[in-house]
């Protein structure tokens, strides 16, 4: 296949994946912002949750600065902001900041690193594992969620969120984002006795 087409046709076969920013901030306070599609959860207790990092093949200012600075927030991709979130996809120079150049707003709490302001559901992250897969040069960063901050009326009375509510997107491949709708929730699914 040609080398465009294949990139398209196999960061596609996965389907819809989670659209997600990740704000770090470095040693001189240059703050960064980077949107992954490959945030996934790994346990409820201790709350981790991971995504890939691709190949240090060149400067990957998100990976260098939760390194430096040990912590890193997770921001829901809202569909009101997808075009600011997918040009953070840009390869900007390590002095300059993505929300410097989206209207994109940072947003603080004790946490160092910046959250996305506009996001309705906002993860702060404390690095605990980094691990290199051999096989195609990508990295696994694991954290621990320290610090949620989600609107009220996004949380069902089970603790479950609402992320159609949340207007949260998807995306597939590398470039085309979509919006969610609940096919509804099922029971507790129990062994069937034929």
């Amino acid at each position: 296949m040609d080398k465009r087409y294949r990139v398209h046709f196999i960061n596609s076969l996965s389907g819809y994946k989670s659209a997600n920013l990740v704000g770090t901030i470095d040693r001189h306070n240059v703050t960064n912002l980077s949107i992954v599609s490959s945030v996934i959860h790994l346990g409820a207790d201790p709350a981790l949750i991971a995504f890939i990092s691709r190949p240090n093949s060149v400067a990957r200012n998100t990976l260098d600065n939760i390194d430096s600075a040990g912590v890193y927030t997770i921001n829901h991709v809202a569909q009101s902001f997808v075009e600011d979130a997918h040009h953070t996809s840009a390869r900007y120079a390590a002095d300059i900041s993505e929300f410097d150049q989206t209207n994109l707003d940072e947003f603080y709490t004790d946490l160092t690193a910046p959250y996305v302001a506009q996001s309705r559901i906002k993860l702060g992250v404390e690095f605990r594992e980094k691990i290199d897969i051999e096989l195609n040069g990508t990295i696994m960063v694991i954290g621990e969620i320290v610090e949620v901050i989600v609107e009220q009326a996004l949380l069902q009375d089970d603790g479950k969120l609402d992320i159609v509510a949340a207007q949260s997107v998807a995306v597939t491949g590398l470039d085309e984002y979509h919006t969610a709708t609940s096919l509804g929730r099922l029971a507790y699914a129990k062994p069937k006795l034929v």
